[in-house]
């Protein structure tokens, strides 16, 4: 028996691009942060970066709820770390504290795409009978993408400028991103097709 994982019966092809996708998810979960860092590289001021980001992620949940808009558990975690390490940052004056966030997100979201399967709603079923086992190895693919970027973000977060800290988390985490779903889509579009013509060809041998 195989133990290829079937993908949910009844889920809906998604209706908006893996790409857009993932950036909407990006700037969802780390809206506070990309807050913070344009306040501080325009003002430097740590007490108005983070009172702004903290406002903001606050502000960002209120409004969903009073909208009954589901709120997903990254959004919950983003919103406690941004009130946590800022706070933090607002008492000591460090804006070390709200660089580190980040780094907990990642590693968070990477925990979670360890799940084996957790890429199968976002591709159509032609992928998944042709692809399954592309598929999977690309969901651990994100998971090691996801951990890289939490243990660079750490690592630039203690070693580098703030100025070198905030190019870094406004253009690595998305355009690392764009980079893996090219080659992820690139993959498949290449993979699949000469699947098909091959199992094609055995099905006409076998007649």
């Amino acid at each position: 028996m195989s133990d290829r994982p079937a993908p949910p019966a009844t889920h809906p092809l998604p209706t908006t691009h893996p790409l857009l996708l993932a950036g909407r998810h990006v700037v969802s979960d780390l809206l506070s942060t990309f807050v913070f860092v344009g306040l501080f590289a325009v003002t430097h001021s740590v007490v108005a970066s983070v009172g702004l980001a903290i406002a903001v992620g606050a502000g960002r949940i209120a409004w969903q709820a009073r909208r009954r808009i589901p709120i997903d558990t990254m959004q919950w975690l983003s919103l406690f770390l941004v009130v946590t390490f800022g706070g933090t940052a607002l008492i000591t004056h460090n804006p070390l504290f709200i660089m580190l966030k980040p780094t907990l997100v990642y590693t968070a979201v990477g925990i979670v795409m360890l799940r084996r399967g957790w890429l199968n709603r976002y591709v159509p079923p032609i992928a998944w009978a042709n692809a399954a086992d592309v598929i999977t190895l690309f969901g651990y693919v994100w998971a090691a993408l996801m951990f890289a970027t939490a243990a660079a973000n750490l690592g630039i977060a203690l070693q580098a400028s703030h100025a070198t800290w905030a190019w870094f988390i406004g253009v690595f985490p998305i355009a690392s991103k764009v980079a893996l779903i090219l080659v992820q889509y690139v993959s498949l579009r290449s993979i699949i097709p000469r699947r098909i013509r091959a199992a094609k060809l055995v099905a006409v041998a076998a007649v």
